[in-house]
């Protein structure tokens, strides 16, 4: 028999376990005609904010070993363009559709929210907590718990859509942050978000990056990742999207083993476009391979010692 690859998640109902993460696959229509969207299990499209956003200077990239340093800056067209130019095309997807939301402030978020509902034709809403709360000093809201739990909170009173936490890993203790947002009402958790990172450009003598710092992403993050979904999963109960360094479906089955439910694709897309839709083959092929009927039978397995 076919294995099930259907995943449910925060009462939506996903086709399989393989998303794209958001900032990685744009809105949907620059990689349509690379990889099948009717073969994922859906999009997380590139992140939104109140505003217009023209993002950080250039240089905002920088390739390092085994992954990639980004600044770009939350660059995106703000919402209220988000809304009338991108969401009628996204609605027509083939796919489940998620929205990226990110704010300087708890109002920027119960803002958003507020303009995001389930007749959209959103599946949900990932809330992006590591930007600088402005109004507190530029502290990350995903690095302080009580800011994280008053954000989700804000959203979670504002949109009857599933609110998706994704966490910052730029933290001590990750389980901090996991039972903070559980405690707001998140209805899922993504993790991990990329790790703040430099590179020296040794020929010009200074930083790599216009922004010196930027988020490193790719299969140097990847074992990183795999523990913090690990704890995680034993800390709360909510489902987990686990994502960071995933490239071929061998990394996405050690995230779903670990305690993911789902996984999300991200710097590989830009190695190779079609790397979700040869992921989710994998994974696919892999259950065939261990006679597991259904994909969401792997998750948590090897916290369970069922290996």
């Amino acid at each position: 028999m076919p294995v099930d690859l259907r995943v449910s998640l925060a009462g939506i109902d996903f086709r399989n376990p393989v998303l794209t993460a958001s900032g990685t696959y744009g809105f949907g229509k620059e990689y349509a005609p690379y990889c099948p969207l009717a073969e994922l299990g859906g999009i997380v499209v590139k992140g939104i904010t109140p505003e217009p956003r023209a993002g950080n200077p250039v240089p905002r990239l920088a390739e390092t070993p085994a992954g990639m340093l980004n600044a770009i800056g939350l660059e995106n067209p703000g919402l209220e363009a988000f809304i009338a130019h991108e969401l009628p095309r996204l609605k027509a997807l083939p796919t489940a559709v998620i929205a990226n939301i990110s704010g300087f402030s708890v109002e920027d978020y119960r803002f958003m929210a507020r303009s995001l509902q389930r007749d959209s034709g959103l599946a949900a809403l990932e809330v992006n907590i590591s930007c600088p709360n402005v109004k507190q000093g530029g502290m990350a809201f995903g690095t302080d718990p009580a800011a994280a739990e008053a954000v989700i909170a804000a959203v979670r009173a504002e949109t009857d859509l599933p609110v998706i936490a994704k966490l910052s890993p730029n933290v001590t203790d990750i389980v901090l942050l996991a039972k903070a947002v559980q405690r707001g009402g998140a209805d899922a958790i993504s993790l991990i978000n990329t790790l703040l990172g430099m590179s020296v450009d040794i020929e010009n003598q200074r930083p790599a990056l216009a922004n010196t710092f930027g988020g490193l992403s790719g299969p140097a993050i990847r074992p990183l990742a795999v523990r913090m979904v690990w704890q995680v999963a034993q800390a709360v109960e909510l489902p987990l999207i686990g994502m960071g360094g995933i490239t071929v479906w061998q990394d996405a089955v050690e995230f779903l083993l670990a305690g993911a439910s789902m996984v999300s694709v991200g710097t590989a897309n830009f190695m190779n476009p079609q790397a979700p839709l040869d992921i989710r083959r994998g994974i696919e092929a892999y259950c065939e391979r261990k006679g597991i009927a259904a994909v969401s039978e792997l998750t948590g397995r090897a916290l369970r010692g069922k290996g």
